[in-house]
């Protein structure tokens, strides 16, 4: 599935405004707090490297899917968070800050689990092995270019000017909806001819996956006694994933049309759940001053 020059090209610049907003609803403290209280970062991180995939596992097996599509389900379910996994925080009103330091952290683990995960499965369901290996320098740079960096510069806005901040984090919201919208009429449009094959095929165990990364992470916070907006920090991160990496192993990587089914069908489905979820967090967290988590 190629991207249209809408998501390849506007999607990231898009992106980084939103992320200059979302730094500006942001201070050091939220970063400390998160730093000085680990537990959700731990939860988040192991639900994401450790449970995720083996979830995945389980549903290969209980569908009785094909093995290709066992091999991408599993390597979609390895992948890490997505940058657009803070947006639907920042919409659902969970923890920024913890969203981020997720996506991140995840991220830069995910270089060394990801090709031994996949390998994993193409082992299992394959009976092959292949030499994965993920572009280390690529990964960090899109960390730093859309994530790190426009957060530090909306940051730095909220500590010189305040009222500036307070005022854009409404603006930020709409232009994200707005964002998030046209990103997911662009995804349908593009695989119009093929979206019923493709949901065929590979649509209940990718929903499933789905489901459960958004219950397991709602479960594992209250189980762990994470605040409210931790837990939906954690659960969108689990279910809001990076497809485009997954697109990557797949397609060039195995050059295997077959196994990036599963990453194709879920980049266009978390989308709507997520903002069902986002819908779920504003209705059960009150609306609260920008920096407070």
């Amino acid at each position: 599935m190629e991207s249209s020059p809408l998501i390849s090209a506007g999607l990231p610049i898009a992106l980084f405004i939103i992320m200059i907003g979302i730094g500006m609803t942001l201070t050091v403290r939220d970063f400390r707090q998160v730093a000085v209280y680990p537990k959700g970062m731990i939860v988040g991180t192991v639900a994401q490297i450790l449970l995720m995939p083996l979830v995945a596992f389980a549903l290969a097996s209980a569908l009785s899917v094909p093995p290709a599509i066992a091999v991408g389900l599993v390597i979609i379910a390895a992948c890490p968070g997505g940058t657009t996994s803070n947006l639907f925080v920042l919409l659902a009103r969970g923890n920024i800050a913890l969203s981020i330091v997720l996506t991140v952290s995840a991220s830069l683990i995910t270089i060394l689990t990801l090709p031994l995960i996949a390998n994993v499965a193409l082992q299992f369901y394959m009976g092959t092995e292949e030499n994965i290996v993920l572009p280390v320098w690529k990964t960090i740079g899109m960390l730093i270019g859309i994530v790190l960096f426009p957060v530090t510069i909306g940051m730095a806005v909220r500590a010189r000017k305040p009222e500036v901040a307070r005022k854009a984090e409404s603006i930020v919201s709409v232009f994200g909806g707005v964002v998030l919208a046209l990103l997911i009429f662009a995804l349908v449009y593009g695989v119009r001819d093929q979206i019923w094959e493709l949901l065929k095929q590979a649509g209940p165990a990718t929903i499933l996956l789905n489901a459960a990364g958004i219950f397991i992470g709602l479960l594992a916070g209250r189980v762990t006694g994470l605040t409210q907006r931790e837990s939906l920090a954690v659960a969108v991160e689990l279910g809001v994933k990076n497809g485009t990496i997954a697109l990557m192993v797949t397609l060039t990587l195995l050059e295997s049309s077959s196994m990036s089914i599963p990453a194709a069908v879920y980049g266009v489905l978390m989308f709507p759940i997520g903002f069902l979820l986002a819908m779920y967090g504003r209705r059960m967290i009150p609306s609260a001053s920008p920096g407070i988590k």
